[in-house]
């Protein structure tokens, strides 16, 4: 019985060393994930809010009450928030705001870099901030006519801040997100 097992055993490693005589493995070079989103497509956006902005179509844009706004991005996982404040003589105190919600992603961020934004014409003044890094949010902006009416915005992800892996989707937002604050103009 032993000299049974003995030669299926042989047997085994025979027709093993038989079967394992292929090419030798190379291992493949690592790949990059290509991720390609729709050329972007600008709608002007109007309601009866004192502003009025270009966004992207293939973006879902929600009424949160009192004129600000979530748009939703599905494929990507990812929302700009809007948030409407009216100025009654209190511009530094927004303003501090919305420095600190920026400041706040300091622990994470590799740097933020301030892009500041005047339109003199239509009066809109504001910052854009590039936040780079891990970071929760990678993009946020605030916009006003320093007298009336003031906005913030900024870009999240639902998924872990894992910079390298959702760079595409955040470049996207992050240009529609400045098409936003370029286009928007007060009402009279």
């Amino acid at each position: 019985m032993s000299r049974k097992i003995i030669a299926a055993f042989a047997c085994g490693l025979i027709f093993a060393s038989i079967g394992s005589c292929k090419d030798e493995t190379i291992p493949k070079p690592t790949g990059m994930l290509r991720l390609e989103y729709p050329k972007p497509e600008y709608a002007s956006f109007e309601n009866n809010c004192p502003f009025t902005f270009d966004m992207n179509e293939e973006a879902v844009i929600s009424d949160k009450g009192n004129c600000s706004f979530t748009i939703t991005y599905p494929k990507m996982k990812a929302t700009i928030y809007l948030t409407y404040k009216p100025v009654k003589n209190d511009i530094e105190a927004h303003l501090r705001d919305a420095q600190k919600l920026t400041y706040k992603h300091t622990i994470k961020a590799d740097d933020i870099v301030e892009q500041p934004f005047v339109n003199q014409k239509d009066k809109v003044y504001g910052m854009f901030y590039k936040v780079g890094g891990n970071a929760a949010t990678n993009s946020q902006f605030y916009v006003t006519d320093s007298t009336r009416h003031f906005i913030t915005g900024s870009a999240y992800f639902y998924a872990k801040p894992n910079f390298d892996s959702i760079m595409p989707a955040s470049n996207y937002v992050k240009n529609d997100m400045q098409v936003i604050m370029e286009s928007l103009r007060w009402k009279k």
